[in-house]
């Protein structure tokens, strides 16, 4: 766990958390207007290598067989959206120096939904020099920010913190309450997420209640 502390979110508040490596969570910045005018909705970048490397999995851009599904999947329901989705040339690129950008610059949905169309409209990896500095540029940060110390600690913060709510991929929707957080997983979960805010007692009535009881029945080494 890194040093960097970090205030209590009050409760009402919905994280945000995304990687900009995410397609879908570019579509997902699309149905945010469809919040509570009354939650407080608080973008959070995150590095998706360490939590999938904390849960051990693989990101499905690292599974040959799913990378173009996912593409098209993230292509097809941006369209649904109204939204042209185009991939970079490289994906997934290292998006550690811009995540450091977003991190320490602690950027808003203004700057965040800018990010995503660089990489997710504009096709473009800031990966190298020159596209970073286009990349800094774009959000209206300074590009020195990507080797700030400050930088990289709130961005292991917000890493380490999204792991210790149960956040297993991006994007996920973390909502506080007094007690206590859930997670929504993607995209396709906004509308349970939806539903969760009009009745927080959704999933203590059936058909849910009894799913936390389910017991695993065999696990593959």
């Amino acid at each position: 766990m890194s040093g960097e502390r970090r205030k209590p979110v009050t409760p009402g508040t919905i994280e945000f958390v995304y990687d900009i490596l995410s397609p879908f969570a570019h579509v997902a910045l699309t149905r945010l207007d469809e919040l509570p005018a009354d939650r407080t909705i608080r973008p959070v970048p995150v590095l998706l290598g360490g939590i999938l490397s904390h849960w051990g999995q693989r990101g499905p851009a690292e599974i040959s067989a799913k990378r173009l599904h996912t593409y098209r999947l993230s292509v097809f329901l941006g369209q649904a959206r109204g939204l042209d989705v185009r991939f970079p040339p490289r994906h997934p690129f290292n998006p550690l120096h811009a995540l450091r950008l977003l991190a320490g610059s602690n950027a808003d949905l203004v700057s965040v939904r800018k990010a995503f169309d660089f990489v997710f409209r504009e096709g473009r990896a800031p990966d190298t020099e020159t596209e970073l500095a286009a990349f800094a540029e774009a959000i209206g940060v300074p590009v020195e920010l990507a080797g700030d110390d400050k930088a990289k600690a709130t961005l292991r913060a917000n890493t380490d913190r999204a792991i210790e709510h149960g956040v297993f991929g991006v994007p996920s929707f973390v909502v506080h309450e007094p007690e206590g957080c859930k997670v929504f997983w993607g995209v396709d979960a906004f509308d349970m997420l939806l539903a969760s805010l009009d009745d927080p007692h959704l999933f203590e009535r059936d058909p849910f209640r009894h799913l936390e009881d389910v017991t695993i029945g065999v696990t593959r080494k």
